[in-house]
């Protein structure tokens, strides 16, 4: 029974593994450039070279969030229907239900698409 997990377990050990590495290397480089360069020693935003202007009260707009939310879920939405595409000519020989399904889930997200539209989540003037 362990030997089927094995492989899942490695994976997951070597995935912690890689990431306390990668935090502990950050950690250390932060240190010794943080000492180098006054601005950064002083927990400034820092980018580009050159000190930031933007105050650290500074706060996005609901609306920005909302589109990249709605991006994302429409953006993950489509990547779903790659393997449909992929396996859709083979599948064709056990009928037309993966078209349906398929036309069904393309139904659900223009519904939802539309209720976005019609609630103004894309409207950047509110």
């Amino acid at each position: 029974m362990i030997r089927s997990y094995l492989p899942a377990l490695v994976f997951v050990g070597l995935g912690a593994l890689l990431g306390f590495i990668f935090a502990t290397v950050n950690s250390l480089t932060g240190r010794i450039l943080g000492r180098k360069d006054p601005a950064r020693s002083q927990g400034d935003p820092y980018e580009c070279g050159l000190p930031s202007e933007v105050k650290q009260n500074f706060r996005f707009g609901i609306s920005f969030y909302l589109v990249a939310m709605l991006f994302i879920l429409f953006d993950l939405e489509i990547v779903f229907m790659y393997p449909w595409a992929v396996v859709y000519r083979e599948s064709l020989v056990h009928g037309k239900g993966i078209l349906w399904s398929m036309l069904s889930f393309v139904g659900i997200l223009t519904v939802g698409y539309v209720y976005a539209i019609m609630k103004g989540a894309l409207d950047w003037k509110r």
